[in-house]
């Protein structure tokens, strides 16, 4: 078994359970100025807008055709994704920061 499958086998089900927006539901999120708003970066895109991006361009790779690089990925999401859930905030979330972070990783924590 190859690197790249070992690595895919470890993080394919918390992929699944993590990334909860489907491809074309993550694309319309993106095209928002909330989605553009959030997030740490240079002046330019975000981390979590260029990631999100990148997650819909795995979400809709065969699983088979899924390089080492994107599995690679699909584990930093993963480790993202639970990480901030942890910092959930008190209150409503739903027009945060924190839940329009989550959603640029592919994450709505409200669907």
């Amino acid at each position: 078994m190859s690197e790249r499958d070992d690595l895919l086998d470890e993080v394919w089900d918390d992929w699944r359970e993590s990334v909860t927006m489907a491809p074309k539901e993550l694309e319309r999120w993106l095209d928002t100025d909330e989605s553009r708003r959030v997030g740490d970066g240079d002046g330019g895109e975000s981390t979590g807008h260029r990631s999100g991006r990148r997650i819909v361009t795995i979400l809709r790779t065969r699983k088979d055709d899924l390089t080492l690089d994107d599995v690679r990925w699909m584990r930093k999401v993963v480790g993202y994704v639970h990480r901030h859930l942890a910092q959930r905030p008190k209150g409503d979330v739903e027009e945060s920061d924190w839940r329009y972070s989550l959603m640029n990783w592919g994450h709505d924590p409200l669907a």
